[in-house]
């Protein structure tokens, strides 16, 4: 059994942050699950694009407002509270954040933790180490 919380792993190497958003890794690769699960924030005024071309990855919005851009369809979405998207298809996205979002990630396959997007917005597939 694992039991783990947001203010355990906060300034640990679990608690990851860029410019304008941080994320803390509370189940990665190396627990051997099979997925990681992540809460993630972005500050107000943001515009992030993302693209996971080596992972599926499902968000459940908790806190804040805003939009998601299918950028490979030109199509738009409003978030808020309770809203989940999946991105099943490997879609190129953008979100544009109005209020500050939090919302919780799964990843599949898992991330490492160590993942940093490349300029395409892309984290690369990392074997993670088991019990790691």
């Amino acid at each position: 059994m694992i039991v783990r919380t947001t203010s355990g792993i906060t300034d640990t190497e679990r608690d990851v942050a860029g410019e304008g958003w941080r994320s803390k890794r509370i189940v990665l690769g190396g627990d051997g699950v099979g997925f990681s699960f992540h809460e993630t924030t972005i500050d107000a005024g943001g515009v992030h694009e993302f693209h996971y071309l080596n992972h599926i990855e499902a968000v459940w919005l908790i806190e804040g407002e805003g939009t998601l851009t299918d950028l490979d369809n030109d199509v738009t979405y409003e978030l808020g509270p309770g809203s989940m998207y999946l991105l099943d298809g490997h879609e190129r996205h953008r979100l544009d954040v109005r209020t500050r979002m939090r919302m919780m990630c799964v990843f599949n396959p898992p991330v490492t933790g160590q993942e940093v997007h490349d300029s395409n917005g892309v984290y690369p597939l990392v074997t993670p180490t088991i019990g790691g």
